[in-house]
């Protein structure tokens, strides 16, 4: 009630502020300006002046730091992300410079639907997400294990559908089979520039979230399921997973777990066979740091067996003996 009526009051006062600070467009096309005291996951503190304001996240739509409040900016594009993403410091993938919007799980299909993507090889099939417009994208490497022709299926919007295209030179970038990752690159010559997904933080998960999955649950693509965080440290094998109610099947390894903002928080690759509701994904946190320190697991076409690249022996230097004058 008191965060209500704090909005309330923000909302009637904000035709008055000056132009200072930072600026709270909100989602009733009314804005706030003032100074962000605090940033927090579901809700904005902000100091107006003469009072201090909590905001919910839920009711923001844009937020303008005061470096760029008075900078003309133009609207995005209907299908661009509400929110800015920021690039990692490895190049590769990005993250939400600030968290995004909560939205349902139909809106955020949408969005993202183009960025989820079905891994094929000659063995089986699995799921994977593009986090690169040029092309990368991770799946697990049970997915490829032993596999050198590998194909993605990838759904293009077009015309307001999704139309299914299928490349197949696809380069295997790098792997960590013992964290069951692998990163691919498509490099078909008519590939265009991919839609990709934001990276989220699975420290930041709270048990009871709502998550859920997309994915090719038995060969289904464009599956989506829908569940709960049951827990964030469920340890197997010497590994913490993130388990969750989210229905997963063979077919959705490989594929990004979401939260309700649209981020990736892990990439689903098991379940219990015998119980329902039992599904597992690797924190997205070991996916960033096996991206960032990608090269220590590149992959080596000539030694296709081994997850790790060595370099080449030293070669031995022969000294002679300096000429006689």
């Amino acid at each position: 009630m008191l965060k209500q009526l704090m909005v309330a009051g923000a909302v009637g006062a904000c035709a008055v502020q000056g132009a200072w600070g930072d600026t709270i467009e909100l989602k009733d096309k009314a804005a706030i300006t003032g100074n962000i005291l605090a940033d927090k996951r579901d809700e904005l503190v902000v100091d107006i002046g003469y009072t201090v304001l909590v905001i919910p996240r839920a009711q923001i739509e844009k937020v303008l730091k005061s470096d760029a409040a008075d900078a003309k900016t133009a609207p995005a594009p209907a299908s661009a992300p509400a929110f800015a993403a920021a690039e990692s410091k490895s190049g590769i993938y990005q993250t939400a410079s600030s968290p995004p919007p909560i939205q349902d799980v139909r809106e955020l299909v949408n969005e993202l639907g183009e960025a989820v993507v079905q891994v094929s090889t000659p063995e089986g099939l699995g799921s994977g997400f593009i986090i690169n417009s040029d092309g990368f994208l991770i799946t697990n490497f049970h997915v490829i294990e032993g596999e050198t022709q590998i194909s993605v299926e990838v759904y293009q919007q077009k015309d307001g559908q999704l139309e299914p295209k299928t490349y197949k030179d696809v380069r295997i970038v790098a792997i960590n089979k013992f964290e069951d990752m692998a990163l691919l690159k498509i490099e078909d010559k008519d590939a265009p520039k991919f839609t990709r997904v934001i990276l989220g933080n699975s420290d930041d998960l709270q048990v009871g979230e709502q998550v859920f999955a997309i994915g090719s649950p038995l060969g289904l693509e464009r599956t989506v399921t829908q569940g709960i965080l049951s827990t964030k440290t469920r340890e197997m094998q010497g590994e913490l997973y993130l388990q969750t109610t989210a229905q997963i099947n063979p077919g959705n390894s490989g594929g990004p777990l979401f939260n309700m903002r649209g981020e990736v928080v892990g990439i689903t690759n098991m379940k219990i066979t015998f119980g329902e509701g039992l599904g597992f994904a690797i924190p997205i946190e070991m996916v960033k740091y096996f991206l960032d320190h990608r090269d220590a697991y590149a992959y080596s076409n000539d030694n296709p067996s081994n997850p790790y690249r060595y370099l080449a022996p030293p070669v031995r230097t022969t000294i002679q003996p300096p000429a006689a004058n």
